[in-house]
């Protein structure tokens, strides 16, 4: 029997799984908090301490993973990019993936702030969820108080081990980048022999400790379900129907976010740049845009973006090849979208402020930690610790955040990396047009 539902579980789409088990957890969690609410008896918070931990256990994993995710990410990515090979069209292809993620960002916090998720919301279930999640989650260091933009930025170089140990975001963004571009850099300029053997093999060892962290993701999607159903019942069950406002709030700002962007922004970057039918041209992107959207990998969906690019766009070979793989690592507008939209949310549940300064340094540390997703299903959810993190918010309150998120994020997992692949093969003809690389 046990061995049937082992193999029933593993042999269904993870996908599957992670929806049955926020919509079943929604709904048990609902049912518990409906008979709390009719026979006066606290039920659902008799229940959810033998629930959540089975949740906690999923944002420690996370917890655990996001580090190790983002330093040798970014490492790998920074070490590999043929910055003298390529000079002039390179350094244009991640100008222009820089600049949409900026763009991204600036609308994902334009629409959250007209949105507003999460205001005027009754706190007592937000408050109630804090100390459930709070009496299991693991400690987390505490995060920097921000103290203004310039505060920040000092913060954002100091000792890299200091960094590592205080979980210091934004330091180790920092130092992952300049270390893998210090590389690229003494690779391309070195004519010592045994140096570049050397600093190939570390390079090497880098993207192989990054496989391995890339394993035990996958490990931790395998039981993403289980603490996703915990989670959902969680949540529903002391918060009730009034968390429904907010995650409908967050959903359609991501989701309308993500549609402005495929189908407004890009195409008015693509007529601008090449002065012809953008959508014509977008139509022929359909296959890969589908495939990222059911795969939620922009890595997995990189073959059929090449294959797109190269054979119905006729962009060619060494721009396609070299942009695509690069974009599928450092480039997730969607993500970008996205971000901003939970931070808002965990802004007005906790009562922080967000200036001008603040959104500004929201932005710019939404574009830093996308480069770091991983092009993985689920990658944002790990980059929510970063966000939030430098928001100011403690152990307690990221653990509520990433809880809620936790239940929404296939949906928008799918529309984010369609947009993530859309950018990419935008880009890549942009550039093509513009330095006259399309057969």
């Amino acid at each position: 029997m046990i061995k049937s539902i082992i193999k029933w579980y593993t042999s269904t789409s993870l996908l599957t799984r992670l929806l049955s088990g926020f919509i079943l957890g929604s709904i048990t969690g609902g049912i518990l908090w409906y008979i709390s609410i009719r026979t006066g008896r606290p039920v659902a918070e008799s229940v959810t301490p033998y629930v959540s931990p089975f949740g906690s256990v999923l944002i420690g994993m996370l917890k655990m993973i996001v580090i190790p995710v983002i330093f040798f990410s970014l490492i790998t990515g920074a070490a590999s990019l043929p910055i003298k090979r390529f000079g002039r069209i390179g350094l244009k292809v991640i100008g222009w993936y820089l600049f949409c993620s900026f763009l991204a960002a600036s609308l994902g916090a334009l629409l959250a702030l007209v949105i507003n998720p999460g205001s005027g919301a009754n706190l007592e279930g937000w408050q109630k969820m804090v100390a459930t999640l709070g009496a299991q989650a693991n400690e987390y260091a505490a995060a920097p108080t921000p103290g203004g933009f310039i505060s920040i930025l000092l913060n954002m170089f100091v000792n890299p081990f200091e960094a590592l140990a205080s979980n210091n975001f934004l330091a180790i963004i920092t130092f992952s980048i300049l270390f893998g571009l210090a590389i690229r850099i003494i690779l391309e300029s070195s004519r010592d022999k045994n140096r570049i053997d050397i600093l190939n093999q570390l390079v090497q060892l880098i993207e192989a400790a990054r496989d391995v962290i890339f394993k035990m993701v996958d490990w931790i999607l395998e039981y993403s379900p289980i603490g996703v159903l915990a989670l959902s019942i969680t949540n529903f069950g002391l918060y009730g129907p009034n968390i429904v406002g907010p995650y409908i709030s967050v959903t359609l700002g991501v989701i309308g976010g993500i549609l402005m962007m495929v189908f407004v922004i890009y195409p008015i970057l693509l007529f601008a740049v090449t002065r012809q039918n953008p959508y014509r041209i977008m139509k022929g992107m359909d296959e890969a845009m589908i495939t990222a959207f059911i795969t939620r990998s922009s890595a997995a969906t990189l073959p059929v973006s090449l294959h797109t690019v190269q054979e119905k766009l006729k962009v060619r070979s060494e721009l396609a090849s070299f942009s695509l793989p690069l974009g599928a690592t450092i480039n997730m507008d969607g993500v970008c979208v996205h971000l901003p939209m939970f931070a808002v949310l965990a802004a007005n549940m906790f009562h922080i402020p967000l200036s001008l300064p603040g959104l500004i340094v929201l932005v710019i540390t939404t574009v830093l930690a996308s480069i770091g997703a991983g092009g993985v299903p689920g990658g944002s959810i790990m980059l929510l610790f970063i966000i939030l993190q430098t928001m100011g918010l403690d152990s307690t309150q990221i653990a509520v955040i990433v809880a809620l998120a936790m239940g929404i994020n296939p949906i928008l997992d799918m529309f984010e990396t369609a947009n993530n692949v859309t950018g990419d093969m935008v880009c890549t003809y942009a550039v093509a047009s513009n330095e006259k690389l399309i057969d």
